[in-house]
């Protein structure tokens, strides 16, 4: 019986480790609201915002202060009826495009989404012309010596 309850065991920890892997949500008790739906809206929001502190993560992934205050405003924000498109412009006002995780593709931003591709497809273009006129240069004429840098040439070689 001992050895079932070793293998179902082994079976319970390598099922719960998954559950490790997956990323630590830093959502406080205290700031959960009492709407599941409330919250699940909160929730989706704030997972598209991005940590000023903490750079790459969402506002839910992070412990920072600022990351607190920030899920705390968007809950506020949703308590007072705003709708989520409202509450991300309302935190896109007060902190900037950076706070989203994924910028907006309109406006100046469009530069930067097009750029890239752009400058790639530029840089193709002139290496297949630089290859293209590199194969019809002319070889470098041989045998542009003196005959006294020949002369010179032979000597060396000879020693």
């Amino acid at each position: 019986m001992t050895g079932l309850r070793a293998i179902l065991a082994a079976l319970a920890l390598v099922l719960a480790l998954p559950a490790l892997a997956l990323p630590a949500l830093a959502v406080q008790p205290d700031e959960i609201l009492d709407d599941p739906v409330m919250e699940q809206r909160a929730r989706d929001i704030s997972a598209g915002l991005r940590c000023l502190v903490c750079r790459n993560e969402s506002i839910d992934e992070s412990n920072a202060d600022l990351a607190r205050d920030m899920r705390l405003l968007v809950r506020e924000r949703l308590v007072e009826g705003d709708s989520n498109t409202e509450v991300l412009d309302f935190i896109v006002e007060r902190y900037g495009e950076y706070v989203l995780l994924r910028p907006t593709t309109d406006g100046v931003n469009i530069i930067l989404w097009v750029a890239a591709p752009v400058l790639f497809l530029i840089a193709l273009l002139i290496s297949f012309i630089y290859l293209r006129n590199r194969d019809k240069a002319p070889e470098p004429s041989r045998g542009a010596l003196s005959d006294s840098e020949e002369q010179r040439l032979k000597e060396l070689l000879k020693d």
